[in-house]
C-alpha cells in the first residue's frame, strides 16, 4: 500500500510535464491575438495586386511576404496573426455565454426538480437531439452572417451542454448535509446555489468549457468556410481556408498555415481540457 502511492505521484507529473508544451502553445496564440496590431508586419487587408500568389520568402513592392501572400496580394502572416484574434475571441465571448446560461439553468433543474425540472431537461433534450453544427448553420443563414451572431449562435447551440452536467452535479449536491444545514438556517435559493453548490460543481464545469473552447473554435472556422462566420475582408482562418482550395496545387500556403494554426490551437485546448478531467476526476487520484 505505501509502495504503491510513490509510484502514482511521478506518473502525474509526467502527465503534466508532457503538458506544458501545449500550454506554452496555446499562450502563445493568446498572447498573439492580445497583441496583434502590434506583432502584424502589415494591414491584414492591404492589398498588393503585383504580389499576387507570392511564395513564402519572397518580396514585392515593398512588401516580404514571410508565409506568402493569398490572392489579392495580402500578406499571410498579418492575415493569420488578426484570424487568430477572431478565433479565440469568439470561442472565449461564446463559452461564456453558453457556460453562464447553461449552469443557471442546469443547477436550477435540480435543485427546484419538479415541472421547472421536467421543462428545462425537455428543452436540453431536443437541442441535443439536433446536430450542433446543423443547428448553427441553420441559425446563421436565418440571423444572417457576422461576429456577433456567430457568438450568439454558438453560445445558442451549446448551452445544453452546460446544463446537461450542471443538472447531474446539482443533484448529487444538493442533498448533501451543508447544503440541507445552509437551508435549514435560513438561506435562500439563490444564496445556496452559488455560495454552496456552484463552488463544489465548479470543477466538471471548467473541464466541459475547456473541451468546449476548441470546439468553438472549430466550429468559427467551419461556419467562416462555407461564408457564414465572419465576413470579409476580415481576416478568419476558416475563410482562408475557403479561398486556399482553390489554390492547393498553384499556391499551397494559403490553406496550408492558417490549417496548420487551427489543428495546433485545437490539439493544444484539446489536451488541456484532458488533463483538467484527469485532474478532478476521483479516480485518477
Amino acid at each position: 500500500m505505501t509502495a504503491a502511492a510513490p509510484a502514482a505521484r511521478p506518473g502525474r507529473r509526467r502527465i503534466r510535464a508532457g503538458v506544458l508544451p501545449f500550454v506554452a502553445i496555446f499562450l502563445a496564440f493568446v498572447v498573439v491575438a492580445i497583441f496583434a496590431p502590434y506583432l502584424a508586419p502589415y494591414d491584414p487587408n492591404a492589398q498588393n495586386l503585383l504580389g499576387r500568389l507570392k511564395p513564402p520568402g519572397t518580396e514585392a513592392r515593398r512588401f516580404y511576404y514571410l508565409l506568402g501572400s493569398d490572392e489579392l496580394g495580402r500578406d499571410l502572416l498579418s492575415r493569420i496573426i488578426y484570424g487568430a484574434r477572431i478565433s479565440l475571441s469568439v470561442a472565449l465571448l461564446s463559452v461564456a455565454l453558453s457556460s453562464v446560461v447553461g449552469t443557471v439553468l442546469g443547477m436550477a433543474a435540480g435543485y427546484y426538480r419538479g415541472w421547472i425540472e421536467t421543462i428545462i431537461m425537455r428543452i436540453v433534450d431536443i437541442f441535443l437531439s439536433v446536430p450542433a453544427i446543423l443547428l448553427a448553420i441553420i441559425t446563421v443563414a436565418v440571423l444572417g452572417p457576422g461576429f456577433v451572431n456567430v457568438v450568439l449562435v454558438l453560445a445558442l447551440t451549446r448551452w445544453p451542454r452546460y446544463a446537461r452536467v450542471a443538472y447531474g452535479q446539482t443533484l448529487s449536491v444538493a442533498g448533501q448535509p451543508y447544503v440541507r444545514i445552509a437551508r435549514f438556517m435560513g438561506a435562500g435559493p439563490v444564496r445556496v446555489l452559488f455560495l454552496h453548490i456552484l463552488p463544489n460543481i465548479i470543477g466538471p464545469l471548467v473541464v466541459v468549457a475547456t473541451l468546449e473552447f476548441g470546439l468553438m473554435v472549430l466550429f468559427e472556422a467551419g461556419l467562416s468556410f462555407l461564408g457564414l462566420g465572419v465576413q470579409p475582408p476580415t481576416a478568419s482562418w476558416g475563410a482562408m481556408l475557403s479561398v486556399g482550395r482553390n489554390y492547393v496545387g498553384s499556391a499551397f500556403w494559403i490553406a496550408t498555415f492558417p490549417g496548420l494554426c487551427l489543428f495546433l490551437l485545437i490539439l493544444s485546448v484539446n489536451l488541456i481540457g484532458d488533463a483538467l478531467r484527469d485532474r478532478f476526476d476521483p479516480k485518477s487520484r
